[in-house]
């Protein structure tokens, strides 16, 4: 059983973008199939509404390029492949978030252009705005940004939870290799952990 503040936690959804999981998406050959076979998009989908009934922060992450990639750094194997597919284009479909999971009023977006959404974004600042002290994360790819993002969650002092089953990647070894890694960093809990914390 795992207990928290419901109005100190944020959901944060991680890349739910058409580019990121739809199968005609330019990485739906990586992980629209996990995706898909999971469910995770529908556990996402419960646990930010089970979020907003708590009175918790709901947060989205989306990777997004100016035309031209003037502001992607290839720096990585990742990186180029995001210029070698011409993916997630500011202002194109495939960098949109995808319907079944879409923001409501008073939910954030932020867009960010590296593999943390902590790195040079407004996150850390609107999450101690909010007086918040507990992230719990969804998203694609549990490996690459959901990683990453929750591991420096933890460098910035918040306690970091990953939704095991609200995440997903492109194989189940992969993920699951992420999931043994992250508990000695922070919890990893089940959609129906968060909604019964939420509920209690």
């Amino acid at each position: 059983m795992i207990e928290f503040d419901p109005a100190r936690a944020a959901v944060i959804n991680v890349h739910w973008q058409y580019d990121m999981v739809a199968p005609e998406g330019a990485f739906g050959a990586f992980f629209a199939e996990g995706v898909q076979r999971r469910g995770v998009v529908a556990k996402a989908g419960l646990l930010s509404r089970a979020a907003r009934s708590a009175g918790t922060t709901v947060i989205y992450l989306r990777e997004a390029f100016r035309p031209g990639y003037h502001d992607l750094i290839v720096n990585c194997p990742l990186h180029a492949l995001v210029e070698q597919n011409k993916a997630l284009v500011d202002g194109t479909h495939g960098a949109e978030l995808i319907e079944d999971i879409a923001p409501e009023p008073g939910d954030v977006v932020i867009t960010h252009t590296t593999v943390s959404g902590f790195h040079a974004t407004e996150l850390d600042h609107v999450l101690r705005g909010k007086g918040i002290d507990t992230v719990l994360f969804t998203g694609v790819a549990t490996n690459y940004s959901v990683e990453n993002t929750a591991r420096d969650a933890v460098n910035h002092g918040y306690r970091s939870l990953i939704v095991s089953d609200a995440c997903s990647t492109s194989s189940d070894e992969a993920h699951q290799a992420t999931l043994n890694t992250f508990t000695l960093l922070g919890d990893v809990v089940t959609t129906e952990d968060v909604v019964a914390a939420f509920s209690r």
